[in-house]
C-alpha cells in the first residue's frame, strides 16, 4: 500500500523557468515559487513568513510552464513531494526535497493603467486546460448526451 503523498501550494514564481530535455527525450521544466504566510505574533504584530520551494514538472505539462509561468506569475500547485538523496565526493550525506507538479493553475494577470494587452492576457486557466477540455466543459458534455438519450428514449428511440 503506498501511503499519501500529496501536496497543494500556492505562490508567485521567483524566476524565469528553466528548460531542458533528458536523455530520454522527455521535456522538463523546473523553476521556484515563493510562498507567503501571515500571521500575528505573540506580541499582536503583524508578521509575513516566506517559504520557497523547487517545483519540477515533466512532459507537457513542463512545456505550458515554460510558455505560462514568467517570473511574478501567480499559480496553484497540484503535486508530490520527492527527496533526493546522495553522497558528495567528501563522503557527507546530502538530500534534497523539491515538489513533482501534477497540476498546475495558473493565476491571471493584472495590467497595471496604461498597459497593452500581453501574450499572458490569453494563458490558460490551467496547464491541462490546453490539451483537453476542463471538467467544467466535460460535465457539461455529458449533460448534454444524457438530455438527447433521455429525450430520444422518450421519443421511443432507444429501447431498455
Amino acid at each position: 500500500m503506498n501511503a499519501l503523498n500529496q501536496i497543494i501550494v500556492e505562490g508567485n514564481v521567483v524566476r524565469q523557468p528553466e528548460s531542458h530535455t533528458i536523455p530520454s527525450g522527455t521535456h522538463t521544466c523546473s523553476f521556484p515559487i515563493a510562498v507567503n504566510r501571515f500571521y500575528k505574533s505573540a506580541g499582536g504584530e503583524k508578521t509575513q513568513e516566506v517559504s520557497f520551494f523547487d517545483i519540477d514538472t515533466y512532459g507537457s505539462l513542463a512545456d505550458a510552464c515554460v510558455k505560462w509561468c514568467p517570473k511574478g506569475r501567480g499559480v496553484r500547485i497540484v503535486g508530490r513531494l520527492k527527496q533526493d538523496r546522495w553522497k558528495t565526493d567528501e563522503g557527507k550525506q546530502k538530500s534534497r526535497v523539491h515538489i513533482i507538479a501534477e497540476h498546475v493553475e495558473f493565476k491571471p494577470v493584472f495590467k497595471k493603467a496604461g498597459e497593452t494587452d500581453s501574450e499572458n492576457d490569453s494563458a490558460p486557466v490551467s496547464a491541462d486546460s490546453e490539451g483537453s477540455p476542463s471538467k467544467r466543459k466535460k460535465l457539461a458534455m455529458l449533460a448534454e448526451a444524457a438530455a438527447a438519450a433521455q429525450s430520444e428514449q422518450e421519443a421511443g428511440e432507444i429501447a431498455f
